[in-house]
């Protein structure tokens, strides 16, 4: 689909529960899932996904480096940039239109992987009135100055570091036409300022979701991170450094939540390895789905 809001054609992905033609009069509850950097609805292809027998999956595009936000600057060379706008306004209630859900709080649920995990939180914290679920996988949950491993990451996606480094390469680093980041755009352009001088980067404060889990006051709230090895060559090793600070954060606030830190996955399924990967995230699914399920149709477990 193509929207003002966003430039280019989207794809959405819509996954209907079994027997959803079987009961022309049943409607079902939403899960919302918001894929990670750089991947695409297509490529959401975990089995658990296929798995819900009462629930309808949706997963909109949320681009290569879009974060689930509106971005600050409107006029780089990517055009317009307002994905929150495009998912709450346009694709939320074209969903409920056209397919049998159940069009309240109640009957949604947001969850995402990495940059997605980081968008569930966002979306559900600016919306609670939307969402009776969220959850995080792996998600990017604290952008502070704290997190300023995880903050100068997303600035890495926007500013097209890997073009940067295989330009400056000798051979470069393969064909240019699938970087996904390409072309870059200011370090600015999502945000503001990264930078954590003179209270320039207040924007990136206003939307970190570990220093707002009070708006999530009515949202039952889920975390999944592993431990990476305790590599600090994996990014999961700093994903696990965020998490911990969000149930902090919570904690703090005495919030009701579900957070499972699997470590180096050897108890997670027999694919995870406590990596920043699709084995740990199937796993993840697993867990997650029967429990919205059963959340999302009245079951307070």
């Amino acid at each position: 689909m193509t929207t003002p809001e966003v430039t280019g054609p989207h794809h959405i992905k819509i996954i209907l529960p079994g027997g959803y033609y079987d009961e022309p009069a049943k409607r079902y509850p939403v899960l919302y899932f918001l894929h990670g950097s750089p991947d695409d609805p297509v490529q959401q292809t975990y089995p658990a996904l296929t798995t819900s027998t009462s629930m309808i999956t949706v997963i909109p595009d949320g681009g290569a480096r879009g974060w689930y936000a509106n971005w600050l600057d409107q006029n780089t060379v990517l055009g317009a940039q307002n994905w929150e706008n495009f998912h709450l306004g346009q694709v939320i209630p074209f969903i409920d239109a056209n397919l049998r859900t159940v069009a309240t709080k109640q009957g949604r649920a947001v969850a995402g992987v990495s940059m997605g995990g980081f968008g569930a939180l966002h979306y559900a914290q600016d919306h609670p009135e939307l969402f009776a679920q969220t959850a995080s996988l792996s998600g990017d949950t604290d952008m502070s100055a704290a997190s300023m491993d995880l903050r100068l990451a997303v600035v890495a996606s926007l500013i097209d570091v890997q073009g940067a480094l295989c330009g400056s390469a000798s051979g470069g680093c393969g064909d240019p036409a699938v970087d996904p980041y390409r072309p870059g755009v200011s370090s600015d352009a999502l945000f503001g300022s990264p930078y954590p001088v003179f209270d320039a980067d207040r924007k990136w404060n206003e939307v970190d979701p570990t220093a707002h889990m009070d708006k999530l006051a009515g949202v039952g709230v889920s975390l999944y991170v592993g431990s990476g090895g305790g590599d600090p060559a994996e990014p999961e090793f700093w994903i696990e450094g965020a998490a911990k600070r969000t149930k902090a954060a919570m904690d703090a606030l005495d919030m009701p939540y579900y957070y499972v830190d699997y470590g180096d996955g050897a108890a997670w399924g027999s694919h995870c390895d406590g990596g920043h990967n699709g084995g740990c995230w199937e796993q993840d699914l697993r867990d997650l789905i029967p429990r919205l399920e059963r959340l999302l149709n009245g079951s307070s477990s």
